[in-house]
């Protein structure tokens, strides 16, 4: 009986390779489960359209003081329609996460699938820490920059079509950004970055922080730019971190 088992048992570990056309056909079908995901999200978004536009949305314009206008014939019609899409794409990262890390997970040694729940989660609450840093931090600095730079003779009214572009872009980038910690954890698992090469370009890194925090923050307010410099110096080493327990368990 207990041979019979450890056959059994060595059977079900035993891993089956895919031909080209299997991968093609995996990640078509995950492709689709994604944008299933992202229409459903879509729809939802559509169904809270004015909650998000009234109350979330335009609340760093309201906070800034910003007038806006629409400039172009159904403008607002179209402009709902692009915010519901991106909206159902961020509702829908915990599903876009999901499917991608089932497609590499053939890729993966047994023990190493157990993650793939911790790296899903993971991954989806970096890149809501990101927008909700975006839009805490970031947008204000930049909206009161781009509001007070420039003479007061000239009135700052702003395309809502810009003003959304702004905003949504700032905050989709800064979802990426975030991503670094699990950037780092998939890295070192497969072996292209170590923590010591992480610490050795340390100090490189944090004058790189520094300097894209100084682009990143408009004007010359060093206040901004600390605040803006010192989550992406933590996140530096909280990859640190994370590059060492990956490499551990690899």
């Amino acid at each position: 009986m207990r041979s019979q088992k450890t056959i059994a048992n060595n059977s079900a570990n035993q891993e089956v390779e895919m031909t080209f056309l299997e991968h093609l056909e995996e990640f078509r079908w995950r492709t689709i489960y994604s944008i299933i995901g992202v229409l459903i999200g879509t729809i939802i978004a559509w169904i809270f359209k004015d909650i998000l536009v009234e109350n979330i949305l335009l609340q760093p314009a309201i906070d800034a003081k910003i007038t806006l206008q629409n400039l172009k014939p159904f403008g607002q019609l179209f402009l709902y329609v692009e915010i519901a899409i991106i909206c159902g794409f961020i509702i829908s990262i915990p599903n876009i996460f999901y499917q991608l890390w089932k497609f590499i997970t053939p890729a993966l040694k047994v023990s190493e699938r157990k993650y793939v729940s911790f790296i899903v989660f993971f991954s989806t609450l970096c890149f809501l820490s990101g927008i909700v840093f975006a839009y805490y931090v970031m947008l204000p600095i930049t909206l009161k920059f781009a509001t007070q730079f420039g003479t007061k003779k000239i009135e700052n009214n702003f395309a809502i079509a810009e003003y959304f572009s702004i905003i949504i872009s700032i905050m989709l980038a800064s979802g990426l950004i975030f991503e670094l910690p699990m950037l780092s954890f998939a890295l070192s698992k497969i072996g292209i970055l170590t923590p010591k090469l992480m610490q050795r370009y340390r100090r490189h890194s944090i004058v790189v922080i520094m300097i894209a925090a100084a682009i990143l923050s408009p004007g010359t307010d060093p206040v901004a730019q600390i605040l803006l410099a010192i989550p992406l110096v933590l996140l530096y080493e909280i990859s640190i971190f994370v590059s060492k327990f990956a490499s551990k368990k690899s």
